[in-house]
């Protein structure tokens, strides 16, 4: 069931034209270089902050930079939809999931947020154990959170291959990397975990935890206000940001407030995702009115906790499309032909967003079939695939649950 949702009733929507000369900085930048309405537990507290230079990553010159990896069938023009016909269960059976990430050899990951495992899937649609990330501290929504994969000119194997992985600690939230040794399907290996952020503020809700990796070759991350909502307006805090850096842990040079921090005034923000131009968008959790769908520009102030959703402030960035919080309460984010995808856990529901038009438009698929939606990335073969929610506490599990599924994808 697929229902398109007007200005007036859901979404708000803001004319593309608008978006574009709203990206403008963002695309420049670029070239040159707790769910609302889900339970609100009081804050574990949040940490210090404190910067880890790791290893140097492997690399020099620009063509031996890791990347993300892109599937080429992605980049074609024109909006596509997603359909259950030929839907796959690539794994079932999981343990509260939280992220999937591929390698261009076609091997997968996913994290577990609970036991604070990373898990191979394997082309029988059972998992293995890549290795157990050390100093997980799980609690409420802390745990083992985001992957992120970037590979030597998004090529096969292991040659430069780096695994990153976000999660929550006893002192905070931080960022790790770990080397890949293989990348061979079935034999997925990782060397020595490598801190690159620590002391990113956590709490038992609130801890973004989603990592991309950018256009531009760097590290992107989330970071939720740990539960303490006047971070966000801090610039000397990482809570409440979109945080950059670099392969190594480094701040990249032409970050705009001299630390890893991106952007600012965010609540908890869970999907980052790039567009064909470049353009970085990021879905966020508001509080208990609005969630919010963002087109980020670098060193801009997204308004939280003054503003949630459209403020119509001129200091503060609004929102491109909005959703009451029972429609989304949004998670990964993923881009694919002219639409982003975007996941929904307490609304159920994968979002489908068309940014080919004048203005974005927002369309409910799924609505119920496959419970939490946590994850949505960009899957092989003209397909995306998404990772169900319903073990983490606050789904209602079916018997195969959680699923890494993939759903094909199609010309709109």
């Amino acid at each position: 069931m697929a229902d398109t949702v007007s200005m007036t009733h859901g979404p708000r929507t803001v004319p593309r034209a608008s978006v574009r000369m709203f990206a403008a900085a963002s695309v420049i930048a670029l070239l040159a270089g707790c769910a609302g309405g889900e339970a609100e537990p009081t804050p574990d507290g949040a940490g210090s902050t404190e910067t880890v230079a790791g290893t140097e990553a492997p690399g020099g010159d620009d063509d031996a930079t890791p990347a993300p990896i892109r599937d080429p069938w992605a980049e074609l023009p024109g909006p596509v939809t997603a359909t259950s016909d030929g839907a796959d269960d690539l794994a079932t059976g999981l343990d509260a999931p939280w992220s999937v990430a591929r390698f261009a050899s076609g091997a997968a990951v996913v994290s577990e947020r609970d036991s604070g495992r990373i898990l191979e899937v394997l082309p029988d649609g059972t998992t293995r154990e890549v290795t157990t990330v050390a100093g997980v501290a799980h609690g409420g929504e802390g745990g083992l959170l985001g992957l992120a994969i970037a590979e030597r000119g998004g090529g096969q194997g292991a040659d430069g291959a780096l695994l990153f992985a976000m999660f929550t600690a006893d002192d905070g939230n931080r960022i790790v990397r770990f080397d890949v040794t293989s990348a061979d399907s079935g034999q997925v290996a990782v060397a020595e975990q490598v801190d690159l952020v620590t002391g990113i503020p956590s709490a038992s809700n609130h801890n973004g935890g989603r990592l991309a990796i950018g256009p531009d070759g760097h590290l992107y991350a989330t970071a939720g206000d740990a539960g303490r909502p006047e971070l966000a307006q801090d610039e000397s805090s990482l809570a409440g940001k979109i945080l950059r850096i670099g392969l190594d842990g480094s701040v990249p040079a032409d970050n705009p407030f001299g630390s890893e921090v991106y952007s600012m005034g965010h609540r908890n923000p869970q999907g980052l995702a790039w567009d064909r131009d470049g353009r970085l968008w990021a879905s966020e959790f508001g509080q208990d009115t609005w969630d919010e769908l963002n087109l980020i520009e670098p060193g801009a102030n997204y308004g939280w906790p003054l503003v949630e959703g459209v403020g119509d402030d001129p200091a503060f960035r609004d929102p491109v499309l909005q959703w009451t919080t029972s429609e989304a309460s949004p998670s990964g984010l993923t881009w694919v032909g002219d639409t982003l995808f975007m996941a929904s856990l307490r609304g159920e529901r994968l979002w489908r967003i068309d940014l080919s038009g004048e203005e974005a438009v927002a369309e409910a698929m799924f609505v119920g079939d496959y419970g939490r939606i946590r994850d949505v990335v960009v899957g092989p073969e003209e397909s995306i695939w998404i990772l169900t929610n319903n073990t983490d506490g606050r789904g209602s599990p079916g018997g195969d649950d959680d699923r890494l599924v993939q759903l094909p994808v199609v010309r709109a």
